[in-house]
């Protein structure tokens, strides 16, 4: 009896793989993972790992892999139903009862799994009778080897009819319910649906056949490739082609090639190249992506080099950019024009064809460069389009995180694409000299524990204004662009801006500072301890150091706003904020 997925779901929820497995071995945290001894094989080196996040457990020294359930199977000889109990039990859950539909629905899954076993046997007998030499054949010239052929069961249906041998054993319902047949109303008679060609099983994760690909060989009149029709148990855009092999090198590899077709995966296996999947006639969906990323964190997509091949990467790229997120990512290789992944393998090799896939992309380049090879960036109205879509992209992937620093990156690029925009654009910044301020005002400023680093800055210009007023007045326009972080400091500030533009000499300035404000005074005395620094220095050396202290709280200054922009962007995907963030880091990178 199977059980519903949402039950499985929630044991899976409520209980840790650590805590379940913790019970029998003895584990130890290492970074995310834990790591025991397998207990699967006398070792002395632990090789045993658990991932909670990911939800499984992995023993490098015998390739074991699996969930709670699979652990208690194995390692306590327990059936399925018989380790559901019992980690349900674990759970605090109630032990499920099934209802007369869920027996219903068993019985009919199995008669289900039963004719598309006897239809895949059938077939392959068919595949290596005499009669039908031409469709071994075809693949024998396709170079796939006997072992290829049998390790996929690889089968040919003949123009003769299975349904009659079927009908003997089951109901025309149950036949009718894995599609492999469809009735023609004008005689009433079943027709198979895979006559006259090569047919590929699906394989669900268990190994069961669940459905079947076909293609034609002797009629170019019909469609190249079919699909089993969507049924009761088989729902195309969940399942994957291969993915019941493919897992088991997740041990070796986090990556895993998905190509277009049935032929290109054999292909591809024959050859050595085990972690590649395909999809079975649709668009890689949601669901099929997160079932790669249980695991293969890196999966690359690889279709032909056609147009329809790459108009279908884009289409992928598309929808599935939503849905990436620091651990899991997707990358693209590009194919030449005309070229399959079948092709390529042959003409290259194992090691050629993955020295190859070295050159694939990450998803947010394949979208970037895709859509900019579109477009006339001299073109106003369709750089303004194309950056509209980008932004689109980017705000429709869910890692807010990710959402950010993807935008900002297509960003940057299209300032870069449209230089002449931002030449003219005056950021009010000097040029950036280097900071060389002495090394003992860096002392200084550490062991002023009461007072922010801005405000141990803004003393040391409010310092040199009320001491050496004279030497920085060709400058005070540009300190009057900056806001003081402390009101007093702000206030002092804007008075000797008033008296140095009036020519006061420093006993002046002095004098109106202490008038204002003179514990303000007597801390920027204390605290800044510039007299050490300053003196005997002359005008243009007394200016440059100015020059520096103001860059530097400019500097200090625009980061706290990049940092407020940037968690006020996680939230809100708000054009206005993008855009002074951008200019913000601009500023920086200039000086």
């Amino acid at each position: 009896m199977k059980y519903p997925k949402e039950y499985l779901d929630e044991i899976k929820v409520r209980l840790k793989v650590s805590q379940v497995v913790g019970k029998y071995i003895q584990l130890k945290k290492r970074g995310k993972e834990f790591i025991g001894l397998s207990p699967f094989k006398n070792e002395k080196t632990p090789s045993f790992t658990i991932n909670d996040e990911k939800g499984f457990y992995h023993c490098f020294s015998t390739g074991e892999h699996g969930n709670i359930f699979d652990f208690l199977m194995k390692t306590k000889s327990l059936g399925f139903g018989e380790a559901v109990k019992v980690l349900a039990s674990e759970a605090g859950m109630q032990v499920y009862k099934f209802t007369k539909y869920d027996k219903e629905k068993e019985e009919k899954y199995n008669n289900y799994k039963k004719i598309i076993k006897e239809y895949s046997d059938f077939s392959q007998n068919q595949l290596f009778d005499k009669k039908n030499y031409f469709a071994l054949n075809y693949l024998k010239e396709r170079k796939l080897s006997d072992e290829a052929i049998k390790k996929f069961q690889l089968g040919y249906i003949p123009t003769n009819n299975f349904f009659e041998e079927l009908s003997k054993k089951y109901s025309i319902e149950d036949i009718k319910l894995t599609g492999l047949y469809y009735l023609v109303e004008k005689n009433q008679k079943f027709i198979d649906r895979f006559r006259n060609r090569i047919i590929f099983p699906i394989f669900n994760l268990s190994g069961d056949a669940i459905a079947f690909g076909g293609r034609i060989i002797n009629d170019t009149n019909l469609a190249k490739y079919i699909n089993s029709p969507e049924t009761e148990f088989f729902k195309k855009g969940r399942q994957l082609f291969n993915l019941n092999f493919a897992k088991d090198e997740r041990a070796n590899s986090n990556e895993v090639i998905i190509v277009e077709g049935y032929m290109d995966v054999i292909s591809l296996y024959s050859r050595g190249i085990k972690n590649v999947i395909s999809n079975c006639g649709t668009a890689i969906t949601e669901s099929q992506i997160n079932l790669i990323w249980k695991f293969f964190s890196n999966p690359i997509i690889c279709l032909d080099g056609d147009k329809s091949g790459q108009q279908a990467a884009l289409r992928i790229a598309e929808r599935l950019f939503c849905l990436i997120n620091e651990e899991n990512k997707i990358h693209f290789s590009i194919l030449n024009q005309g070229k399959d992944p079948d092709d390529i393998v042959k003409d290259l090799g194992k090691e050629g064809f993955l020295k190859f896939l070295e050159n694939k992309i990450i998803i947010q380049s394949f979208i970037w460069e895709t859509y900019v090879n579109k477009i006339n960036t001299n073109n106003p109205y369709e750089v303004t389009k194309f950056e509209k879509q980008m932004r689109k992209f980017c705000s429709s992937i869910k890692d807010d995180t990710l959402k950010k620093y993807i935008l900002e990156d297509f960003l940057s690029k299209i300032n870069k694409l449209t230089p002449n925009v931002n030449s003219k654009v005056d950021y009010n910044f000097s040029k950036r000299k280097n900071f060389r301020v002495l090394n003992e005002t860096k002392k200084i400023h550490l062991q002023k524990k009461d007072f922010t680093r801005e405000n141990l800055i803004e003393f040391s210009i409010l310092y040199i204004m009320i001491f050496h007023g004279g030497a920085v007045k060709n400058d005070i326009n540009r300190i009057s662009t900056i806001i003081f972080s402390n009101p007093e400091n702000e206030k002092l500030k804007n008075i000797l801006i008033h008296l140095i533009i009036k020519n006061k000499n420093e006993k002046e300035l002095e004098n109106e500072a202490l008038k204002v404000n003179s514990n303000l005074v007597k801390n920027i005395i204390e605290n800044s301890n510039l007299k050490l620094i300053v003196n005997n220095k002359n005008y243009d050396q007394i200016k440059e150091i100015f020059e520096d202290f103001t860059s530097d709280l400019l500097e200090s200054q625009s980061k706290k706003k990049i940092e407020s922009l940037e968690k006020k962007l996680i939230n809100n995907m708000e054009e206005k904020a993008f855009t002074e963030l951008i200019k913000l880091k601009s500023q920086i990178n200039r000086e």
